[in-house]
């Protein structure tokens, strides 16, 4: 990527308020406000190109945006994007501190629209009410048809919509195993806990070194939802108790406990990062793991060149001790996109229509596939990405539009073969029917937002000595039990409650 001269202050701005965050707090802001304002106030007239300035998160190696890719969605959106790329293990780290700077760009891009930092923002007048300029969405067809069910009331505050959203399908994540290794040990698929922690045991008595299940910082949200944490719990005042904190969620520390206790979690579980799981998955030395369904066809690729000829992955459907299906479902917005208030009303509205334009199908395919011919070839009737697409074309190449919502957008990959595609939407084809949301990512509140951090820190800690047996379960147990009886928590419990009760009758 090459840089321009406001992203290179940004960037060594980023550098000194991590070093110095409370002393250059009120500088950063005073400069935020002048360089923000310059920004939009530079704006050319005439229908010369939009120029946006972005934060938004990387998933990939960091886009050149003068290739092929770019040029070309910047010709379409008539746009000139200068986008701040922030790797996704940093993103929230450095969202936090761009909202204490109060220097916004123009757009700010996230992907947890409930993040506290972000609703603390939005009360104080960071950025701007959509409501008024969307109005019954008339006037922009692609976001009135083309979102997830409810896109819009997940971004809205206080009943104002904040923000447009990063579409993005439901169904996303799943449990991954070896199907191969199944296949080759005689192990029938699993079809629930039990089977599946013995399919782990066997394969990796058969295979010496290999990691069963591998977990990474929070269980897979499969898991979750198979031990019935997202069934809204209520506790005796009618609080909507959070996921992490139900007797469903102690049981599911239970199941990992036994996991670790038998061998099949990694020993250093607890200090794992995605990017060591992800390379111990694709390196053949990990049976299973839950990731998006969408890179089964690159990780099966690079499990044949680490030496796998036959490797091939399957997102079991598992239900778990009480009848749950392991599904977990997204909203359909990951995340979203919001206008500085510092932005001038005029830009506004010229933002606007680049996000609608974007949310055209159209700009999705372009998205998903890039240039006929140059990203992507035609074959069997499905677009197939060529050498210069798989390079261009990815999951940071989606971050700069909203994208009409696809089904399986998640699930397929651009990469694959129709067959495989073909079978990989067959294989999760009744997900979307059984899976379940995590209420707490549906709605937040403050209370829930302030009330919760005190005790995060040594919740992480207490159920990681339970998972590895340094305290007893019951001692888990109580200690959750404890939780819930705090006053601040049993007040967020009942807020969450009314919110989510407003938000099924909205």
């Amino acid at each position: 990527m090459i840089e321009t001269t406001e992203t290179k202050k940004r960037r060594s701005k980023w550098t000194a308020l991590l070093c110095t965050a409370a002393m250059l707090l009120s500088v950063l802001t005073a400069c935020g406000s002048k360089g923000s304002q310059t920004a939009a106030q530079g704006e050319g007239e005439g229908g010369g190109p939009l120029s946006i300035q972005m934060f938004a998160g990387l998933f990939s190696e960091l886009p050149d945006m003068n290739d092929e890719y770019w040029t070309g969605w910047q010709d379409m959106t008539n746009a000139k994007l200068d986008i701040e790329w922030v790797p996704s293990g940093d993103l929230n780290t450095k969202l936090d501190l761009l909202l204490a700077s109060g220097q916004l760009p123009e757009v700010v891009s996230t992907t947890d629209f409930t993040r506290p930092t972000l609703i603390s923002a939005i009360k104080n007048g960071a950025f701007w009410d959509l409501t008024p300029f969307l109005g019954d969405l008339s006037e922009y067809p692609n976001l009135k048809k083309n979102l997830a069910e409810d896109a819009l009331k997940y971004l809205s505050v206080d009943g104002k919509i904040y923000a447009l959203p990063r579409s993005r399908s439901r169904v996303d994540g799943g449990l991954k195993i070896r199907e191969d290794w199944l296949k080759e040990l005689n192990i029938d698929v699993p079809t629930t806990m039990d089977e599946y922690k013995d399919a782990l045991a066997q394969i990796v008595k058969a295979k010496p070194g290999t990691i069963g299940h591998l977990f990474v910082d929070n269980p897979t949200a499969a898991m979750q939802a198979g031990f019935g944490v997202y069934n809204p719990t209520y506790d005796d005042a009618g609080g909507l108790i959070n996921p992490r904190l139900t007797p469903q969620y102690v049981e599911m520390v239970g199941f990992f406990r036994e996991l670790y206790a038998e061998g099949l979690m990694s020993k250093e579980y607890a200090v794992m990062k995605e990017t060591q799981a992800e390379e111990l998955f694709k390196t053949n030395r990990a049976a299973s793991y839950g990731r998006p369904i969408w890179w089964d066809d690159e990780w099966e690729k690079a499990m044949r060149k680490s030496g796998e000829e036959d490797a091939k992955i399957l997102n079991v459907h598992l239900k778990g001790p009480h009848g749950d299906d392991a599904v977990a479902l997204e909203t359909g917005v990951s995340g979203g996109f919001y206008i500085s208030k510092k932005v001038p009303e005029e830009k506004v509205k010229r933002l606007l229509a680049y996000f609608e334009q974007t949310a055209s199908q159209e700009m999705t395919d372009y998205a998903y596939y890039g240039k006929e011919g140059v990203h992507h070839t035609v074959e069997d009737g499905q677009k197939v990405l060529t050498e210069q697409g798989v390079k261009e074309v990815n999951t940071t190449s989606k971050g700069a539009g909203v994208l009409a919502y696809s089904k399986w957008g998640k699930v397929i990959s651009a990469s694959a073969s129709k067959a495989f595609n073909d079978a990989k939407i067959a294989e999760v084809e009744k997900f979307d029917e059984v899976g379940k949301i995590d209420p707490y990512r549906v709605v937040t509140v403050e209370s829930w937002i302030n009330g919760w951090p005190p005790f995060e820190s040594e919740y992480k800690s207490m159920m990681t000595k339970a998972i590895v047996g340094q305290i007893t379960l019951e001692q888990f147990e109580e200690y959750a039990a404890g939780l819930r009886e705090q006053p601040a928590l049993k007040q967020a419990f009942l807020d969450m409650a009314e919110a989510y009760k407003q938000f099924q009758e909205s």
